[in-house]
């Protein structure tokens, strides 16, 4: 099993790396920019849950701990699709930002290297 597992990370290791595709698409952008806000609420809430046991009269038990993540995400995507913490915005401005700037620098770095 040891074999396997580290052909697997030797695999994974070897792997080409490949850059994100950049898109001035800001519709696209901005549906990626609320996916990450909606993640970001999620795991607010997630430490703001985690202190809530699961016991008592109406307590779902182990049901209520193993489905509780999932109910957290729906959470999330409610509170985003709701306007959410405003990071929305914030985010799609500096994606669109950062993928304007990357073909300068890729033009800027090439120069330097060929000098």
């Amino acid at each position: 099993m040891d074999a396997a597992i580290q052909n697997a990370m030797t695999l994974a290791q070897s792997a080409p790396v490949q850059a994100p595709t950049a898109t001035a698409n800001a519709t696209v952008a901005g549906k990626k920019a609320k996916e990450f806000e909606s993640v970001f609420i999620s795991q607010f809430l997630g430490s703001m849950f985690s202190g809530i046991s699961t016991d008592g009269p109406f307590g779902g038990g182990e049901g209520e701990e193993m489905f509780r993540s999932m109910l957290i995400d729906q959470f999330g995507q409610a509170i985003e699709q709701r306007g959410g913490f405003g990071l929305a915005a914030s985010v799609t401005k500096e994606l669109l930002k950062q993928q304007e700037a990357a073909p300068a620098q890729a033009v800027k770095m090439q120069k330097m290297t060929m000098q």
